[in-house]
């Protein structure tokens, strides 16, 4: 199948970038204002609300961490426009996030609940304010663009055997496909590469890009060793050893199959954008769903491909999220839960491209307004921003 004239119905924004959903974006810069956002976004039809346990009482380098990813998750193009809940007294600094979304070209529109008069004030205030957003926002079309304008996010969980050996490996043909169609694609899970960085380093276009995700690999088993402890006994997981999975190593070169065989264009560090040109792009991320789907919807990313065996169920509020199993028993039981079946790439009827390819046509139809399980029944609430350091 030729997917270089491939097409997909999808929202066109400002710096021609290209959104397959049109939400209202109702964000907190900081867990205090969690409950409001979720209030206000439950009152207003059309939002999507991310919440997080950050934004305040950490080391300055994580604040800056929580700013970049809430200002790359509100330019993520599956947004219209951005309302912004803040306390007003937090570590982070809501002004400076406001501005930054603004700059892409985004309607963004800020609450303070205790200039607001507490929290009936801010709820008064957001719901006006979110109103006439979503009535800008709503008069917004489909059109039809080329596939060189899809970015996919790439993660696996709930991993067992049939992942490296069917899911992961038939979305890396899907990467293949998309990114010679044009397109872009981001993974990440730094924890999902120790004992197999080297293969990754060998696909690195300049020894820099290897060197930086070499260091990355590096930096994690630091912080690790710092701990105390190492990476056995949260990696692999409990389930993932249950299922099959004995090593780390084993694990992550089951892992790192997913994202194809193309080279790494670029590595970033968490809550960073890479630029909108094709290729493929690497995220300082951990493995755990909420912080990694966070990084890649701040990546730009306007679908993620969730490749797993054992079964996992979390979608993100924007982004819809594709869950992808090659183990039959698990499509059978989790019917709610899994997207595609590719089970018979083990089965023998089915190739491993011809599984990329069908994987690669439905992100098109999900691009196009199809939506998800994750979706529809409205499993999206495990959010979560990362951070290194300790809370002080």
């Amino acid at each position: 199948m030729n997917f270089s004239d491939a097409t997909f119905m999808g929202y066109v924004r400002s710096e021609d970038r290209v959104g397959v959903r049109n939400y209202l974006g109702v964000f907190s810069t900081v867990t205090c204002a969690n409950q409001a956002a979720e209030q206000i976004a439950q009152h207003v039809k059309g939002t999507a609300v991310f919440t997080h346990q950050q934004g305040c009482g950490l080391l300055k380098s994580d604040l800056k961490m929580v700013e970049r990813t809430l200002i790359n998750l509100g330019r993520n193009p599956n947004l219209g426009a951005v309302l912004l809940v803040s306390l007003g007294c937090e570590g982070v600094n809501p002004e400076h996030i406001a501005e930054q979304i603004a700059a892409s070209g985004k309607r963004v529109e800020p609450v303070r609940i205790q200039h607001a008069g507490g929290y009936f004030g801010a709820l008064n205030d957001a719901g006006i304010k979110a109103q006439k957003l979503i009535g800008a926002i709503s008069g917004f079309k489909r059109e039809e663009v080329g596939i060189r304008h899809l970015r996919l996010g790439i993660k696996c969980g709930a991993s067992d055997p049939t992942s490296g050996l069917s899911s992961n490996p038939a979305v890396g043909k899907a990467i293949d496909r998309l990114i010679d169609a044009g397109g872009s694609a981001v993974f990440g899970e730094t924890t999902e590469l120790v004992g197999a960085e080297h293969f990754l380093a060998h696909r690195c276009e300049t020894e820099q890009v290897a060197e930086k995700l070499v260091g990355m690999v590096k930096d994690l088993e630091d912080r690790v060793r710092q701990c105390g402890s190492d990476m056995r006994g949260g990696n692999p997981s409990a389930g993932n050893i249950a299922a099959g999975l004995t090593t780390i190593e084993e694990k992550s070169l089951g892992a790192v199959v997913k994202s194809g065989s193309t080279p790494i264009r670029d590595v970033f560090r968490y809550g960073e954008c890479p630029p909108d040109e094709k290729g493929l792009y690497f995220v300082d991320s951990p493995g755990r769903e909420p912080e990694i789907l966070t990084a890649l919807a701040a990546a730009g990313c306007q679908i993620i491909l969730f490749s797993t065996g054992i079964g996992a169920p979390q979608g993100f509020p924007f982004i819809p999220v594709v869950k992808i199993s090659g183990n039959r028993h698990t499509v059978e039981k989790l019917v709610d839960f899994i997207d595609l079946d590719v089970s018979q790439v083990l089965l023998g009827g089915e190739t491993l491209e011809e599984a990329g390819e069908r994987i690669l046509a439905y992100s098109l139809r999900i691009a196009s307004g199809m939506r998800t399980k994750a979706e529809a029944i409205g499993y999206s609430g495990s959010t979560a921003i990362y951070q290194t350091g300790p809370i002080i």
